[in-house]
């Protein structure tokens, strides 16, 4: 197998996105359009990346950030001959080059692969489709044995020219060798007056090179993004894409079509997942996992049997097997929860480890703490756990009682077996099973009147 060159065209403007954003950087499944054609790109292993940027700037390399790309500028821009033409000094002239657009995200790598074994063997791959309604494509003009010719953009494009009905992608991988010199072929005798790529499909046919065309799986792999309309339509074909995919894998959708994943989530089996779910980043679902609509769960593990109720936020934790979480819970970065812990309704969680069989239900924060196993921590509870410029951590151990409305200062430990009573601030550590408490005196006052509003 040949080595390899990509070259990514990622310098146009995007005039009707209506924005100071560079088209590629707008997100599709909390991605950038360009991030989706470098991970089709990264799948094929090659040798050389080259984005070719231009509108934005050096807004473009600095959002992607990756150091082993190679950068080229086009400057002005003159077509898309001109754009591969800047990339030609990043590349190595005995490779196969791909070409490929930073606003065609839905590209698969294995319609990729097909072309780079193609050029490999000496042919020029050029990836085409046929569409019902052609407008603005260029035309595929074949001879009579239905080879092709040559590639006639839309606005040079006779009448008979017009009515054909296959159209040009833009993506095509050229034969090791031959990219450099057919560029340097081309010249802007046209409409737009540009240097366009398409031209050098006649020259491969003058050189005697086959032109051999390639097709994808599906029709939405090759639209390109011109519109915020056209990347919504995007969107939900690529979340309709993963919802089958999870459906074929014996995951239960209440509804594939309300169901948005942002990253990369992973079912174990007899899952479930109900209405308007998010999952971002990486989540991984054990067996028998149950989501309920409208939760938010993002670079998460959920074991075996866990239940998530409605309206719930995960974002960086572990859930043990069989726990129960929700329905208004907020678990934040550094939860940890054993097996068969409740977690409830408006309880928030961050930095914390929470012991086995453990039950938080109600209108709790509970943070840079280490809870132990069979421990109940009442509503209202809150572990103070920064003091304006330091965090600390609150301890609890093995099956203490934490009674509702108390404030644990930290840094406290409550022992094994300890009773907070209702109502207590503890600023000092409670003894292991022993009741502690603080509380004011209560005092009933007779004779004591509610004040009364003055009569005007």
């Amino acid at each position: 197998m040949a080595a390899l060159n990509i070259v990514i065209l990622a310098a146009g403007k995007g005039t009707r996105m209506h924005s100071d954003l560079p088209k590629v950087l707008h997100p599709l499944a909390g991605k950038s359009l360009l991030g989706h054609a470098l991970t089709a790109a990264d799948s094929l292993g090659p040798d050389t990346i080259c984005v070719v940027y231009g509108h934005g700037g050096d807004v473009l390399p600095q959002a992607i950030a990756r150091p082993e790309l190679a950068w080229a500028k086009q400057e002005p821009q003159l077509g898309t001959g001109h754009a591969v033409q800047q990339a030609i000094p990043h590349l190595d002239s005995a490779a196969t080059t791909l070409i490929l657009y930073g606003d065609v995200p839905l590209i698969r790598a294995e319609t990729l692969a097909a072309m780079r074994l193609v050029a490999d063997e000496g042919a020029l791959a050029l990836l085409t489709v046929h569409l019902a309604n052609p407008a603005g494509y260029g035309r595929i003009v074949r001879d009579a044995n239905g080879q092709v010719l040559r590639i006639v953009e839309h606005k040079d494009a006779s009448a008979e020219e017009l009515a054909i009905a296959e159209v040009n992608t833009g993506i095509l991988a050229v034969p090791p060798g031959r990219l450099s010199g057919w560029l340097a072929q081309l010249s802007n005798q046209n409409i737009q007056g540009e240097y366009y790529l398409t031209d050098i499909i006649a020259m491969a046919v003058a050189d005697g090179v086959r032109v051999v065309p390639c097709h994808p799986g599906a029709e939405w792999e090759v639209l390109g993004v011109n519109s915020r309309a056209q990347l919504a339509e995007l969107e939900r074909r690529y979340q309709a894409n993963l919802a089958a995919a999870l459906l074929t894998a014996g995951v239960t959708l209440a509804d594939p079509a309300r169901l948005d994943i942002r990253g990369h989530l992973q079912c174990g089996r007899d899952c479930f997942i109900d209405i308007n779910c998010l999952f971002e980043g990486n989540v991984t679902m054990g067996n028998a996992v149950k989501v309920g609509a409208h939760c938010v769960i993002k670079n998460a593990t959920l074991a075996d049997g866990v239940e998530i109720q409605p309206f719930t936020h995960i974002d960086g934790a572990q859930v043990g097997e069989a726990s129960r979480i929700g329905p208004f819970t907020r678990l934040r970065p550094g939860t940890e929860l054993s097996a068969e812990t409740h977690i409830g309704n408006f309880v928030e969680i961050k930095n914390a480890q929470v012991g086995f069989n453990s039950k938080i239900n109600h209108l709790s924060y509970v943070g840079d703490a280490t809870v132990g196993c069979k421990v109940n921590i009442g509503a209202g509870t809150i572990t103070c756990n920064y003091d304006g410029a330091n965090k600390h951590r609150t301890v609890i151990e093995d099956e203490a009682f934490i009674g509702s409305d108390t404030q644990l200062v930290a840094p406290v430990t409550v022992g094994r077996g300890a009773t907070l009573g209702a109502g207590t601030t503890l600023t000092k550590d409670a003894p292991a099973g022993q009741l502690t408490l603080s509380r004011a005196k209560q005092v009933s006052l007779s004779g004591w009147k509610r004040p009364a509003k003055n009569v005007k």
